[in-house]
């Protein structure tokens, strides 16, 4: 399948894990952020469908490939007919996991095909167990920072920029905040608290907190997202009392 195989046949093993990030951005997307959209395109009274992630960072919901063997390893088949059968969470939590399952098949396929060493196998495995899984982004099940290190969700005003407490009256900033250079004790917890920010992780594509980046936090669930990740804007998120990621929205809306 054309589509499911991407445009290119990448042949390092850091090629194999750019095609993987991008598979699995998409397939991430798809359980998160598009999840109405991927929820009524996973129609019960269709044929068998499968998830493709694409390494382009998108992701579709067609029919398996028709020619056998299949050009590359093919996803889960009729994630469709569960649909219906299940609590949409559990659901989406197990079209999580065959995903992730269907993203290793595809990074060591590539790998076999290409003649991969055992350097570069372990290469490649190293850099693609260092991100977390879809299940662990979709369910919400990667590691957690403490409470203590952990910014305070309560205020009445979405948190934004940087993953860390901040005065409830705080505006959405993109500037780091000011270091007290006569005061080092001051500069040691700061720099402590990047290193703490940076193992943060984006509750929508599951990548690490990163400079310059605004953020915003869920009142709800309390996890952290990247702006453009849930489409919030710094100037958007002032106007926000209580702010609800994609997930918790749809959790609201499917209770109701």
């Amino acid at each position: 399948m054309e589509s499911g195989a991407g445009a290119y046949n990448p042949r390092t093993a850091e090629e194999v894990f750019r095609d993987f990030r991008g598979r699995r951005a998409g397939m991430i997307k798809a359980l998160t952020t598009d999840v109405e959209k991927f929820y009524k395109q996973c129609d019960p009274e269709k044929e068998n469908l499968c998830l493709y992630g694409l390494p382009d960072e998108t992701w579709e919901v067609t029919l398996p490939a028709e020619e056998v063997p299949p050009e590359l390893p093919e996803p889960a088949l009729g994630i469709n007919f569960a649909r219906d059968g299940m609590e949409e969470k559990d659901w989406l939590a197990l079209v999580a996991v065959h995903s992730d399952a269907w993203l290793l098949a595809v990074a060591f396929y590539f790998g076999a095909r290409f003649g991969f060493d055992k350097d570069a196998r372990r290469r490649l495995f190293q850099m693609i167990n260092n991100l977390p899984t879809i299940f662990e982004v979709v369910t919400g099940s990667v590691k957690k920072q403490s409470k203590e290190k952990t910014p305070s969700s309560k205020s009445n005003k979405p948190i934004s920029k940087t993953p860390q407490h901040q005065d409830s009256q705080t505006k959405p900033s993109k500037a780091p905040p000011p270091k007290d250079e006569e005061d080092s004790g001051e500069e040691d917890d700061e720099e402590e608290d990047d290193e703490e920010h940076g193992n943060t992780l984006c509750g929508a594509c599951g990548d690490n907190y990163a400079n310059d980046e605004f953020w915003i936090c869920c009142d709800m669930c309390e996890k952290w997202f990247h702006g453009k990740c849930v489409k919030i804007t710094p100037a958007r998120a002032e106007h926000i009392k209580q702010y609800k990621c994609p997930a918790c929205s749809n959790n609201k809306r499917a209770r109701a």
